[in-house]
Protein backbone atom coordinates (compact mmCIF):
# COMPACT_ATOMS: atom_id res chain seq x y z
CA UNK A 1 0.00 0.00 0.00
CA UNK A 2 1.43 3.00 -1.40
CA UNK A 3 1.27 6.52 0.58
CA UNK A 4 -0.33 7.65 -2.65
CA UNK A 5 -3.79 5.58 -2.01
CA UNK A 6 -3.93 6.37 1.80
CA UNK A 7 -5.28 10.25 0.99
CA UNK A 8 -8.11 10.02 3.74
CA UNK A 9 -7.19 11.56 7.03
CA UNK A 10 -8.72 9.96 9.94
CA UNK A 11 -9.00 10.50 13.66
CA UNK A 12 -9.03 7.44 15.99
CA UNK A 13 -11.25 8.06 18.89
CA UNK A 14 -12.01 6.28 21.95
CA UNK A 15 -15.00 7.36 23.22
CA UNK A 16 -15.05 8.42 27.27
CA UNK A 17 -18.38 8.62 29.56
CA UNK A 18 -18.28 11.99 32.08
CA UNK A 19 -20.48 12.79 34.51
CA UNK A 20 -21.98 16.77 34.13
CA UNK A 21 -22.95 18.78 36.95
CA UNK A 22 -26.72 17.37 36.99
CA UNK A 23 -25.06 13.84 37.01
CA UNK A 24 -26.18 13.04 33.98
CA UNK A 25 -23.45 11.39 31.24
CA UNK A 26 -22.26 13.45 28.60
CA UNK A 27 -19.80 11.36 26.21
CA UNK A 28 -16.41 12.68 25.17
CA UNK A 29 -13.66 11.62 22.71
CA UNK A 30 -10.17 11.37 23.60
CA UNK A 31 -8.01 10.97 20.43
CA UNK A 32 -5.62 7.80 20.31
CA UNK A 33 -4.16 8.92 16.66
CA UNK A 34 -4.26 10.94 13.86
CA UNK A 35 -3.33 9.33 10.62
CA UNK A 36 -3.65 9.04 6.63
CA UNK A 37 -5.59 5.89 5.40
CA UNK A 38 -7.08 4.56 2.33
CA UNK A 39 -11.05 4.41 2.55
CA UNK A 40 -13.37 2.49 0.01
CA UNK A 41 -17.21 2.50 0.39
CA UNK A 42 -19.18 0.17 0.16
CA UNK A 43 -20.46 -1.01 -3.41
CA UNK A 44 -21.56 -4.03 -5.22
CA UNK A 45 -18.03 -5.77 -6.28
CA UNK A 46 -16.73 -9.18 -5.89
CA UNK A 47 -14.99 -8.66 -2.72
CA UNK A 48 -18.07 -6.85 -0.90
CA UNK A 49 -20.12 -9.58 -1.42
CA UNK A 50 -17.87 -12.29 0.04
CA UNK A 51 -17.62 -9.85 3.01
CA UNK A 52 -21.77 -10.59 3.49
CA UNK A 53 -21.09 -11.63 7.18
CA UNK A 54 -20.21 -7.70 7.54
CA UNK A 55 -23.62 -6.59 6.23
CA UNK A 56 -23.54 -3.41 8.43
CA UNK A 57 -20.63 -2.24 7.51
CA UNK A 58 -20.20 0.52 5.33
CA UNK A 59 -16.53 1.20 4.63
CA UNK A 60 -13.58 -0.35 4.99
CA UNK A 61 -10.38 1.79 6.08
CA UNK A 62 -6.52 0.43 5.16
CA UNK A 63 -3.73 2.15 7.45
CA UNK A 64 -0.27 1.74 9.04
CA UNK A 65 -0.31 -0.24 12.49
CA UNK A 66 0.33 2.55 15.00
CA UNK A 67 3.32 1.59 17.67
CA UNK A 68 1.95 0.35 21.51
CA UNK A 69 -1.82 1.15 20.37
CA UNK A 70 -4.12 -2.05 19.98
CA UNK A 71 -6.83 -0.56 17.72
CA UNK A 72 -10.27 -3.06 18.48
CA UNK A 73 -14.04 -2.32 18.03
CA UNK A 74 -14.01 -0.31 20.94
CA UNK A 75 -12.58 2.47 19.14
CA UNK A 76 -14.29 4.71 16.48
CA UNK A 77 -13.34 6.34 13.37
CA UNK A 78 -13.63 10.27 12.06
CA UNK A 79 -12.83 11.02 8.47
CA UNK A 80 -11.62 14.37 8.33
CA UNK A 81 -13.06 15.60 5.20
CA UNK A 82 -10.66 18.87 4.30
CA UNK A 83 -7.45 17.54 5.75
CA UNK A 84 -8.02 20.18 9.02
CA UNK A 85 -7.63 18.35 12.10
CA UNK A 86 -9.56 21.13 13.86
CA UNK A 87 -12.58 21.41 12.07
CA UNK A 88 -15.94 19.57 12.99
CA UNK A 89 -17.92 20.18 9.75
CA UNK A 90 -18.60 17.92 7.27
CA UNK A 91 -16.58 14.80 9.19
CA UNK A 92 -18.42 11.16 8.95
CA UNK A 93 -17.90 8.90 12.21
CA UNK A 94 -17.54 4.83 11.73
CA UNK A 95 -18.12 2.62 14.60
CA UNK A 96 -15.22 -0.15 13.91
CA UNK A 97 -17.33 -3.77 13.03
CA UNK A 98 -14.06 -6.11 12.81
CA UNK A 99 -9.98 -5.27 12.86
CA UNK A 100 -7.83 -7.45 11.07
CA UNK A 101 -4.08 -7.16 10.22
CA UNK A 102 -3.17 -7.24 6.60
CA UNK A 103 -1.68 -11.09 5.73
CA UNK A 104 -0.42 -10.90 9.14
CA UNK A 105 2.62 -9.30 8.80
CA UNK A 106 1.94 -6.81 11.23
CA UNK A 107 2.40 -3.26 8.63
CA UNK A 108 -1.27 -2.70 8.41
CA UNK A 109 -4.62 -2.93 9.89
CA UNK A 110 -7.59 -3.39 8.10
CA UNK A 111 -11.06 -1.83 9.85
CA UNK A 112 -14.33 -2.55 8.76
CA UNK A 113 -16.65 0.05 10.09
CA UNK A 114 -20.21 0.99 10.04
CA UNK A 115 -21.17 4.81 9.61
CA UNK A 116 -22.96 6.47 12.45
CA UNK A 117 -25.84 8.27 11.06
CA UNK A 118 -27.24 11.33 13.23
CA UNK A 119 -31.19 11.61 14.19
CA UNK A 120 -33.43 14.02 13.40
CA UNK A 121 -36.06 15.03 15.19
Amino acid sequence: MSYGKMNTFIDIMEKVSNKDSAGFNAPSYNIAASVRAYKEERHGNERWANMAAFTTATALFRFRVIPKLKITTEYLIKEISDGNFLSDEGDDMYNIVSVEDVRGRGMYIEALAEKIEGSVG
